[in-house]
């Protein structure tokens, strides 16, 4: 099961497809802390003499702004089967940072990331008889926010009333814990998303985390364009091939306050008798999905889904959870394939992409115009970025900061680099060679593929801890069968040990080379040193 063949190669056996419906859309109040909006005038976009009007996407009336607010919505925070069980986990929502943690029963809780002592990051802290515990200075907290213990506290002084910590609804629906950012307005369930494939029986996923360099729109951007897919993933597996880029089309069949749908495939396949195009929904804040339906030569039916689940993570970096499954028995060649095979699969695919899209997030904070002064949307590529800056452009105003496609709105606030990193990730840090030395891939580093998914991952961590612990074994091994011929006399034993030594050498690289698989970036051909 491969990241580019649920990502946008949807295109075989689509008959007999059901596609969701949109759920209800409500308007709700504006956010209070509305962020400064700038408007530009239309220009003419830029073209190359030689295009015609008909290869660009058409300008059309743009609906007015609608009510919205970033916080009263739900965000995927992250997947239930990742979270530490004894330690906190720091993470942040666009400029909002949280701690999530586990207490004392097992019961998920999520709070601001911010001891009311001196402001210290709880996610630094660790859970300390099932309380958290601020390591600054060892206030502890129980699961509903209060403190209950202060080390330096006078005898028979009170703990403050004020000691206590701010929450954050969460619910764990369907394996991933998703974040009600309003500590105003009650949580609004009917908007907790729900995806039936994950809820049906034998329904089979292959899930990853990945947090990355670029801001979240521009990441949706991406996951929402199919042609890229045959240049940037060239032979990344057998669905992408460069000579097949080719133009595409695009019919727009939803388009709401809460997001579009619509269908696109091949331009050359259009017209073909029985030809199903695929199917494409986004979903309000930032919910990306394509499900399918199929009926195998048994009369059985079978249901596919590949689902982005986006979240801000503050000013130019994202996180994202992948989700592919299905309900069909895979077959034996992907079985024989371990998961973590997959998962740095799938790093592999956003390490192509990465530079461009680091890149493109510089330019649009640095030029500060819209994408429309900036993009060059051909209808035969782009129309499905164009449909979403649209949208930008009505919500974003209720957004911390957007790029739409005729207005922006900026940061309020520059970001603030952390050099010291915190919590889960400091901690993983800590306990690994030293930044700069031998093992620098443990260096944090949002651009390294360990920090940005094999840290959120308890799947591919153990897979480096044994195969770490393998390869120390065998070169122990190798190490006593050396010597070993070394001293014996005679040949036949000499040869016997050789050949041992030479057998568990190979073990060692086989080990090396699924830690390098893990842990070490794709780097194309043309630009390795």
């Amino acid at each position: 099961m491969n990241l580019l063949h649920f990502k946008f190669q949807l295109q075989p056996c689509f008959a007999h497809t059901n596609h969701p419906t949109s759920p209800p859309f409500t308007f709700w109040t504006k956010s209070d802390n509305k962020p400064r909006t700038i408007l530009f005038r239309q220009q003419k976009l830029r073209a190359i003499a030689s295009e015609t009007e008909a290869t660009l996407i058409e300008e059309v009336a743009q609906n007015e702004a609608v009510n919205y607010d970033w916080t009263q919505e739900w965000y995927p925070l992250y997947l239930t089967k990742n979270v530490p069980d004894d330690a906190p986990l720091g993470l942040t929502v666009f400029d909002k940072q949280v701690v999530l943690y586990k207490d004392g029963n097992g019961e998920l809780r999520c709070f601001e990331d911010r001891c009311p002592h001196r402001l210290a990051k709880l996610s630094e802290g660790q859970i300390y008889d099932g309380k958290l515990e601020c390591l600054y200075h060892g206030w502890q907290f129980e699961g509903n926010g209060k403190c209950v213990k202060i080390p330096q506290l006078s005898e028979g002084a009170k703990i403050p009333q004020s000691a206590c910590l701010k929450a954050y609804e969460i619910r764990d629906s369907q394996g991933v814990i998703w974040i009600w950012m309003s500590q105003k307005t009650p949580p609004n369930l009917e908007k907790l998303p729900w995806f039936a494939n994950f809820d049906r029986p034998g329904f089979r996923d292959i899930s990853t985390t990945h947090e990355l360099p670029y801001d979240h729109s521009i990441l949706l951007e991406n996951l929402m364009d199919p042609a890229h897919v045959p240049i940037s993933h060239d032979r990344t597996d057998f669905t992408a091939k460069r000579e097949n880029a080719a133009a595409l089309f695009f019919d727009v069949t939803e388009r709401t306050d809460r997001g579009f749908a619509g269908y696109w495939g091949s331009e050359k396949d259009r017209n073909t008798p029985g030809y199903i195009p695929n199917f494409l929904r986004f979903e309000a804040p930032c919910v990306l999905q394509n499900n399918r339906e199929m009926i195998d030569k048994n009369g059985e039916k079978h249901y596919f889904t590949g689902l982005f689940l986006c979240r801000p993570s503050g000013q130019g970096k994202s996180m994202l959870i992948v989700r592919f499954g299905n309900s069909m028995k895979p077959p034996l060649a992907l079985r024989l394939f371990p998961q973590w095979y997959f998962h740095q699969n799938a790093g592999k695919v956003f390490e192509q992409d990465m530079g461009f899209l680091s890149s493109q997030n510089e330019i649009l904070m640095k030029e500060q115009v819209p994408t429309r002064q900036l993009y060059i949307n051909l209808k035969s590529s782009d129309t499905w970025v164009a449909e979403y800056r649209k949208w930008m452009d009505k919500v974003g105003h209720g957004m911390p900061y957007y790029f739409g496609h005729t207005t922006i709105s900026f940061p309020n606030k520059p970001a603030v680099v952390e050099h010291a990193p915190a919590g889960f990730v400091a901690s993983l840090s800590a306990s690994q060679p030293a930044k700069g030395g031998i093992g620098t891939m443990h260096a944090p580093n949002p651009a390294n593929r360990y920090f940005r998914h094999v840290v959120h991952c308890k799947q591919c961590m153990n897979v480096i801890k044994s195969f770490q612990t393998w390869k120390n074994a065998l070169s122990v091994a190798a190490f006593v069968s050396t010597a070993l011929a070394i001293l014996v006399s005679g040949r036949q034993w000499k040869a016997a040990f050789l050949l041992s030594t030479t057998l568990l050498l190979v073990g060692v690289q086989i080990c090396s080379s699924a830690i390098s698989l893990n842990t070490t970036n794709f780097i194309r051909t043309h630009r390795r040193i």
